[in-house]
């Protein structure tokens, strides 16, 4: 068995009149965040890591913001598209841990949901997904609720 890790990492500002998706769930809050997707951070680092640890670029390259096609596109689609095209190296993902930097909204009662939401559009197990919440003590653009980021670290397998 052949194993490779990979890393991500995504930040995205909030803004007003934006819908917040994280882990490809809708949060209920006052801003949202900005992108020509649906901006949701902790996929778009998931989709990262799966990418660079398959050795197949990033995200941007696989799906640019510049394409008219991934226009508010649900990054749900786009983690399935990516599942996809590590396999077409032989690739499926063993493990993910991800870690999301917000202030607000509080993140642990989401947690659960994501994991589901995450493991069936891969088709893993949620044990196999972590994801954990943390705040920047409200230090920089994060602690000062201007944005929100997400590192995500995975092991991917193939026979």
């Amino acid at each position: 068995m052949k194993i490779r890790v990979g890393f991500g990492f995504d930040v995205h500002q909030l803004v007003e009149e934006r819908e917040l998706w994280l882990g490809g769930i809708l949060l209920e809050h006052t801003k949202g965040l900005l992108g020509h997707s649906d901006a949701d951070v902790l996929i778009h680092a998931i989709c990262d890591a799966l990418l660079g640890a398959a050795n197949m670029r990033d995200i941007g390259y696989h799906f640019p913001d510049t394409g008219s096609e991934f226009k508010n596109i649900d990054s749900k689609i786009l983690l399935k598209d990516t599942i996809a095209l590590i396999a077409t190296k032989g690739y499926k993902v063993g493990n993910i841990d991800a870690t999301v930097c917000a202030e607000r909204p509080k993140l642990k009662a989401h947690i659960p949901m994501m994991q589901e939401t995450l493991a069936q559009v891969m088709g893993v197990d949620v044990d196999d997904i972590s994801i954990k919440a943390t705040t920047t003590e409200k230090l920089g653009f994060t602690g000062r609720e201007e944005g929100i980021s997400a590192y995500a670290t995975v092991l991917i397998e193939r026979d």
